[in-house]
Parts: C-alpha cells; structure tokens; sequence
C-alpha cells in the first residue's frame, strides 16, 4: 500500500483561505514561515538585501491582498508565493530600467515658431509648385500623383497603367526635373 502524496505545505492552505477572510492571525503565520524564505530566494536571484526587503514586503502585502485569489488545484501556496515574489522582483526590474524623465530633454521641446518671412516664402512656393504641377502633361501628372500623393512603387504604376517600367521611370524623372526647373525660374 502506497502512502498518500503530502503536499509539503499543505498547512498552509488553511492559513491563506483564513487570510482571504481578513485573519490577520493567520497572516503573521504565513508571514513568519515564508517571509524568510523569500527573502532569501530574492537574494539568491542577484537582489541587494534592501530591494529584497522591500520586494518580501510587496510580495507579503500582495498574498494579503489577493489571498482570496488563491486556487490550491493550481499550485502549492509556496509556488504561489516565490512566483508572485519572482514578478514583484522584474516589475522592479523593469521599472529601474526606465529612463527617469527629463523635461528639459531637446525630444520634449516644441520645434521653434517660424518667422513669418519664412513661412510666407513657404506659402509662395507652395503656390508656385501647385501651379508648375497643373502645367504638366496629364500623362506626367497622373505618373506623379500615383507615385507621390499615393505613395504606390513604380511598379504598381507600371502594373496600374500598363505602362512599361522603364517609361513609368522616365516620365516621372522628366516631370520631376521640369517642375524643378520651372521653381529654379520662378525664384530668381
């Protein structure tokens, strides 16, 4: 006849169910049962002896707080424990690795309010590009509004019209160095 299998803290089941119910008794038992060891886990994980103070102490007021949640057909109360002392340990980790926050990061700053001059020239040469691109051929404009207002490769265009690749390139080129052109002949 076999022995039945002992869970070896099967007594501490109790302990966790009374807790749920706001035993504060039970508490300081589970606490100076497993406490220690926590602690010591910690350590042995690479934690400094004050972080695994303070993540036993998270990890004790977490089984306070979450007793209730606790399914003994899941895992033994110490798994439940050690895995929920081993997530307070690389939420830790994590939270240390992030970037304090520096308000005077150049990132953060808005980008410099223009002049007024330069956003005038912008507008004229705005208007000065939207002209050049009506001037165009219709062929050279339908190239250049389905390369860049629709962002499609030169072979979907190709593809698209039914074109071959290399016109799709050339007339696209050709405009491209026509509107550069007019704009060099409008700002002078």
């Amino acid at each position: 006849m076999t022995a039945p299998v002992v869970r070896p803290d099967a007594a501490l089941e109790p302990l966790v169910a009374s807790i749920a119910a706001g035993d504060r008794d039970a508490f300081q038992q589970l606490f100076r049962a497993l406490a220690p060891k926590v602690r010591g886990y910690l350590l042995r994980l690479g934690a400094d002896a004050g972080a695994a103070d303070e993540v036993t102490q998270e990890t004790m007021l977490t089984i306070w707080r979450k007793a209730a949640s606790y399914d003994p057909a899941l895992a033994s109360v110490s798994t439940w424990v050690f895995t929920i002392a081993r997530n307070r340990r690389i939420d830790r980790l994590r939270r240390a690795r992030r970037p304090e926050f520096d308000p005077n990061d150049p990132a953060l700053q808005p980008d410099p309010v223009e002049g007024a001059d330069v956003a005038h020239e912008a507008a004229e040469t705005g208007q000065l590009l939207r002209a050049a691109i009506q001037e165009l051929p219709k062929e050279q404009l339908r190239l250049l509004e389905l390369a860049f207002f629709h962002d499609k490769s030169h072979r979907a265009i190709a593809d698209e019209t039914k074109l071959p690749l290399g016109t799709v390139k050339s007339r696209i080129r050709l405009a491209l160095v026509r509107l550069r052109d007019r704009l060099k002949d409008e700002t002078r």
